[in-house]
């Protein structure tokens, strides 16, 4: 009978984390990421502007933001739920939607609407496996959970360098969303509801969070945005600017995710010798030296090498800053997490119209490359200030498995 318990208890485990990865395969690879491998394939073949898909970025990390902000002023974790499942069928709808007009405006509605779904899968999947796995007392590590950004890459660049040159850009969309049912399905089914966490038999050290501690963490998770939201905007749009890779823009956000599927429990080991913070210093100055390698060579390895280490870092970065302050807030990891995640939607938000607008100028996106690196080492200096402040919090949960 115990062994049957167990095997139920990990049974039980395997559903609730696939639950939330099919939930970010949904909600980011196909209805956020889709965006990035088809741009250069709406701008050769729908005539989308270097400008207008800046603005269509910005657009969608608006709603992303705007998502945030819901989910932040939530309480009730029965309302997150249905928030959640209600961000998993505009998933579906919006990445559908976007094959079945070329109208600019309502392109960018449904960018916008897209952008909250994502919150589904980064913030409440995230919140709901974390409150889940604090819950049955296994270790509060989401590592796993975003490997679902990396899957959900490789799943999005697979099908639409598949299309490429047999299905036009509309029927891709359209497609796309009637691919996203087949992760609806265990998302929807195999996420449970959330239930209040007995913090009583919960091992954590009650202190007050240092306010400079956080609002050091706030400012850093902003930097870390602004190069996330750059590469994945747009390092397709770049690297096809190479002779050689013209045309495979799909292989390469593929490779992209190749590189990101193993990185995110791969930082949770290296954040054990190191401590989170000191893993997120060195995954930020390796995502800077991403930024700097299509700047300085038209060397087609080098250019790849950005794309893997661009790959093999920004999933680390939010996987290790949210579980960070989910930790420290076990009560209520998705409000926790909301709000921080405030300060990541800005930079997402002000830097692809940057972007945008120097590529449109410039011919290339060099210069906004080079603004973000210098962004990025802002937020390694913020970070190394934040580990100074680490004494001043309270102890995070610790788990028993």
């Amino acid at each position: 009978m115990l062994g049957i318990s167990i095997s139920a208890r990990y049974v039980e485990r395997f559903k609730v984390i696939t639950a939330g990865i099919c939930a970010l395969i949904l909600t980011v690879g196909l209805a956020r990421f889709a965006y990035t491998p088809m741009l250069p394939i709406m701008h050769d073949e729908a005539g989308l502007s270097d400008l207008a898909a800046g603005w269509l970025a910005t657009f969608n990390y608006a709603g992303y933001m705007m998502g945030a902000l819901i989910a932040a002023t939530m309480k009730a974790l029965s309302r997150k739920f249905l928030l959640y499942r209600f961000g998993l069928i505009i998933a579906v709808i919006t990445t559908l939607a976007m094959g079945l007009t070329d109208n600019l405006v309502l392109w960018a509605s449904l960018r916008f609407i897209a952008g909250i779904s994502s919150t589904a899968g980064l913030l409440l999947a995230s919140g709901l496996v974390l409150n889940w796995l604090i819950r049955e007392r296994y270790r509060p590590d989401l590592g796993v959970h975003f490997m679902g950004l990396g899957l959900g890459i490789i799943v999005s660049g697979l099908a639409i360098a598949i299309m490429t040159h047999d299905v036009t850009w509309d029927k891709q969309w359209i497609f796309l969303g009637i691919f996203g049912l087949i992760f609806f399905i265990p998302a929807w089914f195999w996420m449970p509801a959330p239930k209040p966490l007995d913090i009583d038999n919960i091992s954590y050290e009650q202190r007050p969070i240092a306010r400079q501690w956080l609002i050091l963490l706030i400012l850093a998770y902003f930097c870390g945005g602004f190069g996330y939201v750059i590469s994945a905007t747009f390092i397709v749009a770049i690297l096809e600017k190479l002779p050689i890779l013209t045309g495979h823009g799909g292989m390469v956000w593929v490779i992209v995710g190749l590189a990101a599927v193993p990185s995110s429990f791969l930082w949770d080991k290296v954040a054990r010798p190191l401590g989170k913070v000191g893993a997120l210093v060195l995954a930020y100055g390796l995502e800077i030296i991403s930024f700097i390698l299509p700047v300085v060579s038209d060397n087609v390895i080098l250019n790849l090498a950005s794309a893997i280490l661009y790959g093999g870092t920004f999933v680390g970065i939010v996987s290790l800053t949210l579980s960070l302050i989910g930790q420290y807030f076990p009560e209520n990891p998705a409000k926790a997490m909301a709000r921080l995640t405030l300060s990541y939607g800005v930079a997402q938000i002000t830097a692809p119209v940057m972007a945008g607008y120097i590529a449109e100028t410039t011919g290339n996106y060099h210069g906004a490359l080079i603004i973000t690196a210098i962004i990025m080492g802002i937020g390694v200096g913020l970070l190394l200030r934040l580990k100074k402040q680490q004494t001043h919090v309270l102890q995070p949960v610790t788990a028993v498995s």
